[in-house]
């Protein structure tokens, strides 16, 4: 590609991008309408698809881009001393996916890959969240008697589960944080008196 025609390219898409955040900002994720961002952007509707086979490509890119901030925020940290302390770290994930049911759709539909060329940046923050976690858990206050990678995918799933429950009119009666510190306590600490009721 000559380039000339691939700088115009990656101006095109950042204008989709930018007009599609600034859409978001306005109206949410499951809000946004394409026809919106093209007019926004000042181009074809043809242009976009020229872009992003569709939809759901730019809310890959769009929503994976944000939860890798919140990932960049989280592998800042150190390392969580106590359940607490990891429950309030892994919050502001929880909040994000959770905020808009559209956004876990579309993670959830993202969130793995038939082969490696259809990883995309949802797919891609899967895998880094496990990278994050897993050295948080090794030789800490959590348990030791299973690797700190497979506490960090069961942590994964448990945060995944808990949103779940949070769009269910069946269990939505308490907090997020509740239903994931009881699974975090089961799974991370078992030796701790749980009560199954509570």
């Amino acid at each position: 590609m000559p380039e000339a025609l691939q700088s115009r390219t990656l101006k095109t898409r950042a204008r989709l991008v930018a007009a599609a955040e600034e859409v978001i900002s306005e109206t949410g994720y499951g809000a946004l309408r394409v026809e919106e961002v093209v007019r926004r952007a000042g181009v074809a509707k043809g242009t976009f698809f020229a872009h992003f086979p569709d939809k759901d490509a730019l809310m890959d890119r769009l929503i994976g881009a944000r939860v890798d901030v919140i990932l960049d925020d989280l592998a800042g940290q150190d390392a969580p001393g106590s359940l607490q302390n990891l429950i309030s770290a892994l919050t502001p994930l929880m909040r994000f996916m959770a905020h808009e049911r559209y956004v876990f759709d579309v993670i959830l539909r993202h969130s793995g890959a038939a082969q490696k060329d259809d990883i995309g940046p949802i797919a891609m923050t899967f895998g880094r969240f496990i990278e994050i976690l897993t050295p948080w858990l090794c030789g800490s206050v959590f348990r030791t008697d299973a690797s700190p990678e497979i506490l960090a995918e069961g942590v994964q799933a448990f945060l995944i589960n808990t949103i779940a429950l949070h769009f269910c009119a069946l269990h939505n009666d308490r907090p997020a944080s509740a239903h994931l510190e009881r699974y975090l306590s089961l799974w991370l600490m078992p030796q701790s008196p749980l009560d199954l009721n509570g």
